[in-house]
């Protein structure tokens, strides 16, 4: 694959998300994302006097704690460097999102519990990263178990029909999840 060459260019700003998926010792598992804006180039700040180049403009952590249903037990929100004084003040509603279940209808949950002025555009943002890190997370270690024991799977995997690869119709479900194959109709 060959990239275009881009026109001269300036960087302005950097976002760097990252995240990771963690097994506790007590069966639950821990999910944090860290998300960082930095510009470069220094301006003046109302709240924050003369921010230099490279100081982090938002600094923001969440860890998500789920059980094996990627349902939420806990959450904790940290917000180590935000642009306005007043950001950390919504950092406790962030924990209305413990009842939640990673699956179908978490973005429209997320949105309802902690969007809007109820939350943070950046933490809520940050927390879609997360989710797709849980599914990979668990969804995956606990589908690795399960063969390396040969079990059979009787239930239907959570991510048929959620991309192309898991149609209920392609090669991926033929192989993996005979049992829910369907052949298309031609």
């Amino acid at each position: 694959m060959t990239i275009q060459i881009p026109n001269k260019r300036k960087k302005i700003h950097n976002r760097n998300v990252h995240c990771e998926g963690f097994l506790r010792e007590d069966g639950l598992w821990d999910i944090e994302g860290h998300l960082k804006d930095t510009k470069t180039y220094s301006f003046k700040s109302d709240h924050r006097g003369e921010v230099k180049a490279g100081t982090a403009i938002h600094d923001m952590t969440i860890r998500l704690t789920l059980d094996n249903n990627l349902k939420i037990i806990d959450v904790i929100t940290i917000m180590d460097s935000h642009p306005y004084n007043i950001c950390p003040e919504i950092i406790p509603n962030f924990r209305n999102l413990i009842g939640l279940t990673i699956g179908r209808g978490f973005r429209k949950n997320v949105y309802l519990k902690v969007g809007g002025v109820k939350g943070c555009t950046h933490l809520v943002e940050l927390l879609f990263p997360i989710a797709t890190t849980a599914f990979q997370t668990i969804y995956s270690y606990k589908m690795n178990k399960k063969q390396n024991k040969k079990e059979k799977t009787y239930e239907s995997p959570s991510l048929i029909n959620s991309c192309y690869s898991w149609s209920e119709n392609n090669e991926v479900i033929k192989k993996y999840f005979p049992n829910f194959y369907i052949e298309k109709i031609k």
